[in-house]
């Protein structure tokens, strides 16, 4: 996921390493350990791919040693598409998602949708299990470990409404686009079509806006 996320922040503008890692740290979370150790690999493996480039910025007083700035190509915006849409079902963790989410923007809202309804599946899948495991265990389980896994349901059934309130304003949103996209229509175009005149006739014309007054010519 390291690579989704260089690409992600690469999208927005080009960056040296140490913007980078320092980006990817407000992004996956300070406790994720990126570290330059993982930051550098990943970068080349990305360049290697053809994902990356570095462009080489002069140094102070356009000399000396100037610093590596990394920019995405074509491919990697490509491969950034390809990362962020990959199904991954009930193998991803809770980090990776939300790291799939800090980027939805760059998704289309049914791609937005899709990937929330699969967490909120995973997750009910989740919650059944553990519930089933609560009951099954009652008598053999001590007070502490079905403590944990009461808490576990707990934060489980909050992770599925969170989702739920994503989902609900997606579609939401939708439903407004809809509505102002049908407001938009403009109104020639539903219009009544206009009387056919005979080949040869005189065309009506009213000079008077009342369909039953006015001057026929």
């Amino acid at each position: 996921m390291l690579e989704l996320a260089i690409l992600g922040l690469l999208k927005e503008q080009q960056l040296h390493g140490y913007e980078l890692k320092k980006r990817l740290a407000d992004t996956v979370g300070s406790g994720s350990g990126v570290s330059f150790g993982s930051l550098y690999p990943a970068l080349g493996r990305l360049e290697k791919a053809g994902a990356v480039q570095v462009v080489a910025t002069p140094g102070a007083g356009g000399g000396g040693r100037g610093k590596k700035v990394y920019v995405i190509t074509h491919a990697g915006h490509a491969l950034f598409d390809e990362l962020l849409t990959a199904d991954t079902g009930s193998s991803e963790d809770e980090r990776a998602f939300n790291l799939r989410l800090a980027f939805a923007r760059h998704l289309s809202r049914d791609a937005r949708i899709g990937m929330l309804e699969r967490r909120r599946a995973y997750l009910l899948a989740r919650l059944a299990r553990t519930r089933t495991a609560v009951r099954q265990g009652l008598d053999r389980l001590d007070a502490y470990t079905r403590s944990l896994l009461e808490h576990g349901n707990e934060t489980t059934e909050r992770d599925i409404s969170w989702l739920d309130r994503l989902i609900a304003r997606e579609r939401g949103d939708a439903e407004v686009e809809e509505a102002d996209a049908s407001a938009s229509t403009p109104w020639a175009a539903s219009a009544a079509p206009t009387m056919p005149v005979r080949p040869g006739a005189a065309p009506f014309v009213s000079s008077s806006p009342h369909p039953r007054g006015g001057n026929i010519q």
